[in-house]
């Protein structure tokens, strides 16, 4: 199939630990994305995800501004490297359950992969196969004259 780092997102973006969910919530709106990797003196040592800022901050009685990312954030997030195949990688969301995987290298934060980026992969995959199965169909057609 490929490896995650053919289909891997590069550019992650990331916030610091010590960050509450107003900052979490203004990220989401201003980069228009859905999670956001947590970061300690450059490590990543969490996730945080709309449904966790939806989940966790509505929830309580205080405002956004008073709810340390900590509270939010899940520091039991999933990776993969990027030489792991891809079909390692989506057994992994399977069997774990989640929606996406950060790609670490040497314990850095190289990358993330999604399951909107696996399910990009997989179509243009099948498209492709699709196509060569026709080329393959077309040319057995033309070598026996029809």
């Amino acid at each position: 199939m490929g490896l995650v780092r053919d289909i891997m997102i590069r550019s992650v973006i990331t916030i610091e630990h010590d960050k509450t969910a107003k900052d979490v919530a203004l990220i989401f709106a201003e980069k228009g994305i859905s999670s956001l990797v947590v970061v300690q003196d450059g490590k990543p040592i969490g996730l945080v995800t709309e449904r966790d800022l939806a989940r966790k901050v509505s929830t309580t009685d205080r405002k956004s501004i008073e709810v340390p990312l900590s509270e939010i954030m899940s520091a039991n997030f999933r990776w993969v490297e990027p030489m792991t195949p891809i079909e390692d990688a989506v057994q992994k969301m399977l069997n774990k359950n989640v929606r996406r995987l950060l790609v670490l290298e040497n314990d850095k934060l190289v990358g993330i992969i999604t399951e909107t980026d696996l399910a990009k992969y997989l179509r243009s995959k099948l498209l492709i196969d699709g196509a060569l199965d026709d080329v393959k169909a077309l040319s057995r057609k033309v070598v026996k004259g029809g």
